[in-house]
């Protein structure tokens, strides 16, 4: 085998995300007693969340600053006041509870589980993330689940991989592949740190940028059989 060491992302490459963010947010706001709108309050979380989280990769603010600014600043846009500290905490309590895999997720991991060292390497935050993944189905396969918050730094920065395999002595960066949906946080920081990397493009976005991913797939199917055949 070409590689010895796989990292994979969590969200939106073997978790579904999106549906347990919708889903807690949605819990969040009926808890606070508001009237829930799907494509005005969620619509609207949204483009302020995706923005903060562009923030944290371009080292602009915290993550323990972020989990409660977004929600501050959705106050301010939606123009309801209500205390950003009580709905994160509301949020993020439905949010670790929402862990929802993709469909071939399961048969995947457990296909190429003998034959490489699995690790998953995520952005979010340990509160959640600690949760959401190790209650899975899928979380006894991975050799270790790295969260940035722990270890106080996030993707593209290169020591989050650094930090993934310092006690793997015995391993060359060439033996080492990132798997991800995301070019600007994952593939950028495995670029960054030296190693291949597999772009998991199942929208088939156009890739605009600089960056050129060693594979791209578009299906956890297709990334199955790339992993047992290289």
């Amino acid at each position: 085998m070409k590689y010895k060491v796989l990292i994979f992302d969590a969200d939106e490459t073997l978790f579904d995300f999106k549906k347990a963010e919708k889903e807690a947010f949605k819990e969040a706001i009926l808890e606070f007693g508001m009237d829930y709108d799907e494509s005005y309050h969620f619509e609207t979380y949204k483009v302020i969340n995706s923005a903060i989280w562009k923030e944290l990769e371009q080292g602009l603010i915290t993550q323990s600053k972020l989990k409660i600014e977004r929600f501050k600043r959705l106050s301010n846009k939606l123009q309801i006041p209500f205390d950003e500290v009580e709905f994160a905490n509301a949020y993020m309590k439905h949010l670790a509870n929402g862990s929802f895999l993709f469909e071939d997720s399961t048969d995947l991991i457990e296909s190429i589980k003998d034959n490489y060292t699995l690790m998953i390497v995520t952005n979010g935050l340990t509160v959640v993330q600690e949760k959401r993944i190790k209650q899975s189905t899928i979380a006894k396969y991975f050799k270790d689940i790295v969260i940035s918050e722990n270890i106080g730094v996030s993707k593209p920065n290169p020591g989050i991989f650094e930090y993934t395999l310092k006690d793997m002595k015995n391993i060359d960066k060439s033996q080492v592949l990132m798997i991800d949906d995301s070019l600007s946080s994952d593939i950028q920081g495995g670029t960054n740190f030296g190693i291949d990397t597999c772009w998991y493009n199942p929208k088939e976005i156009e890739n605009k940028t600089n960056l050129k991913p060693t594979y791209e797939v578009k299906s956890l199917k297709e990334l199955k059989d790339l992993l047992l055949n290289i």
